[in-house]
């Protein structure tokens, strides 16, 4: 069992920067997919970015460019740093955990067996 907990989530003025993280316990996520998802209310959950376990990444079209996924295996955590933040980009922000492998990682929700609580981030205009 892997557990998952979010951090940095906060409020920001449009234009600006947040650097999330997510630490993993339970087991190393050094051969784990790691993906970043994303939740407003009355809307589906939407993937963002992933990183499979050789480094390889995936990002949506809303955000590729401004956000970055990476992660630090030694520390057993995963981090999303988001710059030019949008008033779009409110929403809970969960981390997901899988360990079987797919090239870049994956936005599907569906291949993902472990998920964090989540951790808000509100952007203002």
């Amino acid at each position: 069992q892997v557990q998952l907990v979010e951090s940095g989530g906060g409020s920001v003025q449009s234009g600006g920067s947040l650097r999330l993280s997510c630490a993993a316990s339970g087991d190393a996520i050094v051969s784990y997919v790691m993906g970043w998802f994303r939740q407003i209310p009355g809307k589906e959950r939407e993937g963002v970015a992933a990183i499979d376990s050789d480094g390889g990444t995936t990002y949506s079209d809303s955000v590729s460019g401004r956000f970055a996924v990476s992660r630090d295996n030694a520390k057993n955590t995963l981090y999303l740093q988001m710059n030019s933040l949008k008033p779009e980009d409110t929403a809970m922000y969960s981390c997901a955990a899988d360990p079987v492998y797919y090239h870049g990682g994956s936005l599907s929700t569906h291949e993902y067996t472990y998920w964090g609580r989540g951790t808000r981030v509100t952007v203002s205009s």
